[in-house]
């Protein structure tokens, strides 16, 4: 149990165990007030209140956070000139996203003219869903670079008489493997929901802008966020 407690307490000292938490708050509070709006307006129109008021601190919460794009590829640019490539793409959708999120929530608190939120929406959007199907290209790359890895190390222990600590140590390369490879496809499910949710600004279509559509994407993308951050054992 204490175990339990010091996660939580390490998870939401970061700045994305917070923004997780807080988006699960802002999309079972969308999905509540779709479910109860035409039976209980009052208690819609809290949730409503409650999905707002989250969005808004979300977008206040990620001030300057456009600047990790610049650290994500000083720190990891690609392993090879196609991921560098691709990271370069992804990260520069992500920093319009994040640059161009700040006007918008200026424009909806009241700072700046409410008639630029529209635009700014549409922008930060764009680049948003331009980044994320660069992120989801690279790390469908580096799946299936993984699963080749794997395969080749199981082939080569079951073909060669390996010595007991060659074993372990192929034992254990496979299995950070198939962990990079979980949180990967948490990854993809993310950007996957958020790509959804992001088209719903730019081009409002009958799938990607109903409740269900937006709530159940929005729960996706915060709890394989959640499960991408929670503490390792």
């Amino acid at each position: 149990m204490n175990d339990k407690v010091d996660k939580l307490v390490i998870f939401l000292a970061k700045r994305d165990g917070i923004d997780k938490l807080v988006k699960t708050f802002q999309y079972v509070s969308k999905l509540v007030h779709w479910h109860v709006e035409s039976t209980h307006p009052e208690i819609a129109q809290r949730a409503k209140q409650w999905e707002v008021a989250s969005g808004l601190s979300r977008k206040a919460f990620r001030s300057g956070r456009f600047l990790t794009g610049f650290n994500a590829l000083r720190r990891n640019p690609g392993s090879t000139p196609t991921l560098k490539f691709l990271a370069v793409l992804a990260n520069a959708g992500e920093m319009v996203y994040f640059f161009f999120d700040h006007f918008l929530w200026l424009s909806r608190i009241g700072v700046l003219d409410a008639k630029l939120a529209r635009g700014m929406s549409f922008v930060s959007a764009f680049g948003e869903s331009f980044g994320y199907v660069f992120f989801i290209v690279s790390d469908f790359i580096l799946i299936t670079e993984g699963i080749k890895a794997e395969r080749k190390l199981v082939r080569n222990n079951i073909s060669t008489t390996s010595e007991e600590e060659s074993f372990k140590d192929a034992k254990k390369s496979v299995e950070k493997i198939r962990v990079d490879r979980v949180m990967r496809l948490m990854a993809v499910a993310a950007n996957v929901a958020d790509l959804i949710i992001a088209l719903a600004d730019i081009e409002p279509n009958p799938f990607c802008s109903h409740t269900v559509s937006l709530g159940i994407s929005g729960l996706v993308s915060a709890w394989a966020g959640w499960y991408r951050n929670w503490p390792s054992p």
